[in-house]
């Protein structure tokens, strides 16, 4: 039998990673990755005795599914020739294809809760009482990760109630602890490259036409950031120079609830964007928490 291969996006965090897993194991398919795992997901893996999926290369004639993402240029190298069977996805709808596919969405705080939603029954008929527990743990996670503990504003009401009945299946007793122990599990960047904290998590968007490059980490402590502001900065601007219309790099603070923005590009566009005074290259908005909600839609409208 030719095997399928279920994957999220080239910059894979919990939800990605999770979801491809969840929903691999659920279907007896290969669950894969697109690029290194960060040390938040290395924590959920651990915690529930996972393996990292195997890294993945060209797709070219590979049947595959896709998880977490829709857009071509946030997939596998070769997405294009790839047989496409299924789209499991929350993100904004950017999708092409030469054939009908099954395709999943719903405005949901994460992928792993549209799985969790509509897979249930397949879940339940997994007969290993431990494998289930993993699976379920695994979209906890996720759910958790993706909505930074319910604080995200892409939380929906479905998400808390899918997570709550997640955990119960999983046996975690604290949800609101479990999800900080995630988060905490990637919250410092002390001594990390700039580059890697910056591309850990970052997505392409064409807008219009314009090449835009977002980045985004969640950490514990804003002032981790001003050490390295100089650094940041300078990194963005050479990457933008490279390739991009503009880069934009969000560090949020999820004790704080809120972000300090980077930007390289356009100051006029980016100050309309947020509707805020840049002095310089950056500049702290308060409740910024989502790339998704809140960077990419303003972007698009001013692009």
């Amino acid at each position: 039998m030719e095997e399928i291969y279920v994957f999220g996006h080239k910059s894979p965090d919990t939800d990605t990673i999770c979801s491809a897993i969840a929903y691999a194991k659920i279907k007896n398919w290969t669950p894969a990755r697109l690029g290194e795992i960060n040390e938040e997901t290395k924590f959920v893996l651990d915690r529930f005795d996972i393996h990292v999926p195997e890294l993945l290369g060209n797709v070219e004639g590979k049947k595959v599914i896709l998880v977490d993402h829709n857009e071509f240029q946030q997939s596998a190298d070769g997405i294009e020739k790839a047989e496409i069977l299924e789209v499991i996805d929350h993100h904004k709808i950017k999708f092409s294809c030469d054939k009908p596919v099954k395709f999943l969405t719903e405005p949901s705080g994460s992928t792993a809760t549209i799985i969790a939603k509509y897979f249930e029954s397949d879940i339940e008929k997994i007969k290993s009482t431990d494998e289930k527990k993993k699976i379920n743990g695994l979209l906890l996670s996720a759910v958790l990760s993706d909505t930074v503990v319910f604080k995200s504003p892409t939380t929906t009401e479905e998400d808390k109630k899918i997570a709550n009945d997640l955990a119960k299946a999983a046996g975690i007793s604290d949800i609101i602890k479990f999800g900080i122990d995630i988060k905490k599990a990637n919250g410092s960047i002390k001594g990390k490259p700039v580059e890697s904290i910056i591309m850990a998590d970052f997505k392409e968007f064409d807008f219009n036409g314009n090449k835009v490059g977002i980045g985004q980490t969640e950490i514990v402590d804003i002032n981790e950031i001003y050490e390295i502001k100089d650094e940041i900065s300078k990194f963005m601007e050479n990457l933008k120079n490279r390739k991009y219309e503009m880069t934009v790099f969000v560090a949020t603070d999820i004790i704080k609830e809120g972000s300090e923005l980077f930007f390289a590009g356009d100051k006029s566009k980016i100050e309309k964007a947020f509707n805020a005074k840049f002095e310089g290259n950056f500049v702290y908005i308060p409740g910024l928490m989502s790339r998704k909600k809140q960077v990419v839609p303003n972007l698009q409208r001013v692009f």
